[in-house]
């Protein structure tokens, strides 16, 4: 039997105050598989990104063995601890958003939350379908896919 995995998409809301209603079917998958810690950051400002903390930990391990002298390794490490902070999803599935990812990355209200196999992204609404509208699979993607075997 597969193990399940995040997939698919579903809009979201955020409150007031900044937290994430989880859709139920994204969350039973983590709390099952991994428990409700997670670490909520982002890679470029744009989308925010929802990790297990196992998950993360696992991240962190292979980060771990880039060199220190690694001036892209210091580049992503300052922009996820600079988006990021440990939240825990509480017991009415809601995890709160880093202020400062949802100012930048405009998540407020109406969501759309994507399952990326073990980790969710979150994208304002509009950011998604203008990002769905202009990088297309090419070729070239398809291309490059099939040499993993896709």
């Amino acid at each position: 039997m597969v193990e399940p995995v995040l997939m698919g998409h579903s809009p979201a809301k955020v409150d007031d105050k900044g937290r994430l209603k989880i859709p139920s079917s994204f969350r039973k998958i983590i709390e099952d598989k991994f428990g409700s810690d997670c670490f909520i950051t982002s890679m470029d400002g744009e989308r925010a990104l929802i990790y297990p903390m196992p998950v993360w930990y696992e991240f962190q391990g292979r980060i771990s063995k880039v060199p220190s002298t690694s001036t892209a390794k210091t580049k992503l490490l300052e922009k996820v601890n600079y988006f990021g902070q440990v939240g825990t999803i509480d017991a009415q599935g809601r995890v709160l958003i880093p202020t400062i990812l949802r100012n930048v990355a405009g998540i407020a209200e109406d969501v759309v939350v994507i399952g990326n196999t073990d980790h969710l992204i979150v994208w304002n609404g509009e950011k998604i379908q203008q990002r769905m509208t202009e990088t297309p699979l090419t070729n070239d993607d398809w291309k490059e896919l099939e040499l993993h075997g896709v």
